[in-house]
């Protein structure tokens, strides 16, 4: 099951940690520090799963999942130094499909994060950008329509910038969605990748229209949705 995660925590280094544990287990992950930018991100992404902080600014964890659960049913996980029983039941009260107190371990995060998504039914559709489908349950690849082969990191890859398109993704993130994949790999190896993914859905590989070079930064995946 391979999802795209928003994970909503004002501590950046807890974050980060999340961060790195779902890529680690095949997901896609985007950040954000506050309620805000939480629901503007939710409204702009639709992931599949929202990891939620209970004590974000601007908007609590409280009042995002309010407003989440007014405009749609994304699963939300909660995370909380709370720990009381009233507070455990107010959170599953105003939405949230589970609850998790801190400190915890990233494996039990992870673990919790399969549970709801399994409930869910979600994290097991294909996304598409810019004429590319990523089926992460069958692990294929098509391009208008025709099959793509890909190596492991390049279908990680693949499957995050299509997850987002429109992105820049630098290459030290792109490195870290091969993280498990290709220990060997370098910053470097993921011009590599890029090269190589431009020769299977470019029809002229020196000159991309989709997988497109943003000079200083980065890579991204252009052309929307669908």
């Amino acid at each position: 099951m391979c999802a795209h995660v928003l994970v909503a925590e004002d501590d950046e280094m807890q974050a980060e940690l999340i961060r790195r544990s779902l890529l680690a287990e095949g997901h896609t992950a985007t950040v954000v520090h506050d309620g805000g930018a939480a629901l503007d991100a939710v409204r702009r992404l639709r992931p599949d799963l929202v990891v939620l902080d209970l004590m974000l600014p601007v908007f609590d964890g409280l009042g995002v999942c309010r407003a989440l659960r007014r405009e749609g049913d994304v699963p939300v996980l909660m995370l909380t130094a709370r720990a009381t029983e009233d507070d455990v039941l107010l959170g599953l009260d105003v939405g949230a499909d589970d609850y998790m107190t801190k400190p915890y371990s990233p494996r039990e995060l992870m673990a919790r994060i399969r549970t709801v998504l399994r409930r869910s039914g979600r994290g097991a559709t294909p996304v598409r950008a810019a004429g590319v489908e990523v089926d992460p349950v069958r692990h294929q690849v098509r391009c208008d329509g025709e099959p793509v082969e890909c190596t492991p990191a390049e279908f990680a890859i693949l499957l995050a910038m299509t997850a987002e398109p429109e992105r820049v993704f630098s290459r030290r993130q792109l490195l870290e969605c091969t993280r498990g994949i290709d220990r060997a790999s370098t910053e470097r190896a993921v011009d590599v990748h890029i090269m190589n993914l431009r020769r299977k859905i470019e029809t002229d590989p020196r000159r991309p229209v989709r997988l497109l070079t943003v000079f200083g930064v980065g890579y991204k995946l252009s052309g929307g949705r669908g």
